[in-house]
């Protein structure tokens, strides 16, 4: 039987799984809906889709990948499925981390206000700008992911089998010498950028706050609150990457036993990266949002009408006095 804390783990990665495929698709399917609608498909809306559907990709590969390790090990750490498992687990994390830098420029070049001629050309060429950024982000994760199929190999490791027997064995690993450089490009330069833009973002919309953003009441008008609106998505998504980022370098560099408390944390928080990264995008989107509430009115059976019970109205009647009027 499997130890419980490898059961408690298989059953988070199972939800995190039916939540992040639900989510994703639902943001995919609602713009490619509004796209054969007529509607404009913009730049946030090829990055957004893009994104969910590598979250998609990087959670079934995790869900296989993990599940084989914990029940299929023998399989799993066979030299030919070892090197799939994670090249197929390496390609979906770069390519959200470029994505996600991808959301970050754009929602940059939409909010901030600058004089500068680069930049102010950058903003007009904005909707022509994002599908080469696209390729070259997914350019980038394929030149850093791909060679980590050539840089494996496999550390000794002593098992007891008696008191007084052991066994050598040997367990495939990826290489520090590819580790270093692929995170570098693809996990640490992206989180940079990541936090630049959102400084910048936050920094103009402190900096830039104008009266004529508010009515006459007082209250915001709706390009301010779009513009609130996308820097505390991409803080959110920093943050979700920051979580992310610090738990797979943890888990990648053995610094906690595999059963120990911290070690289940971070595969946590590795878990749950792409469904609360969709969340995320949901609720920094009033359409999305709109349709996330009611679809999960439906499933939950909110919106189901309670019959009413027929209420009767009682009305009384005063009596009134015979009144006799003599002829005339």
């Amino acid at each position: 039987m499997l130890p419980v804390f490898i059961l408690a783990l298989m059953t988070i990665l199972a939800l995190s799984t039916i939540i992040a495929v639900f989510t994703n698709l639902l943001i995919i399917v609602v713009n490619l809906i509004d796209k054969a609608k007529g509607n404009i498909f913009s730049s946030s809306d090829l990055i957004v889709v893009t994104l969910c559907t590598s979250n998609i990709i990087f959670q079934f590969t995790m869900l296989i990948n993990d599940f084989m390790s914990f029940i299929e090990s023998n399989v799993y750490f066979t030299d030919e499925v070892y090197t799939v498992s994670v090249v197929f687990l390496v390609l979906p994390i770069y390519s959200s981390f470029w994505f996600t830098v991808c959301l970050s420029i754009n929602y940059y070049l939409q909010i901030v206000i600058t004089t500068h001629p680069f930049l102010i050309r950058l903003k007009l060429a904005g909707a022509q700008l994002i599908p080469p950024l696209i390729l070259v982000s997914l350019f980038i994760s394929l030149a850093s992911g791909l060679p980590a199929a050539w840089n494996i190999y496999r550390d000794p490791l002593e098992l007891n089998i008696s008191n007084n027997d052991s066994e050598v064995a040997s367990l495939p690993k990826l290489s520090t010498a590819y580790l270093l450089p692929s995170n570098l490009v693809s996990c640490s330069l992206p989180l940079v950028l990541v936090g630049v833009a959102n400084g910048l973002i936050i920094k103009s919309l402190v900096t830039n706050t104008k009266k004529s953003d508010k009515n006459t009441k007082g209250e915001l008008s709706a390009r301010a609150e779009g513009r609130i609106r996308a820097a505390r998505t991409i803080s959110c998504l920093l943050i979700l990457y920051i979580s992310f980022y610090v738990a797979e370098i943890l888990v990648f560099i053995d610094i906690f036993p595999p059963s120990s408390p911290e070690f289940c944390t971070c595969l946590v928080v590795i878990y749950s990266y792409s469904p609360a990264q969709s969340i995320v995008l949901i609720f920094g989107s009033p359409k999305l949002k709109q349709v996330f509430v009611t679809v999960f009115r439906c499933i939950g059976g909110i919106n189901k009408r309670k019959p009413r019970t027929p209420t009767v109205l009682y009305i009384k009647l005063k009596h009134m006095k015979h009144v006799h009027f003599p002829k005339q």
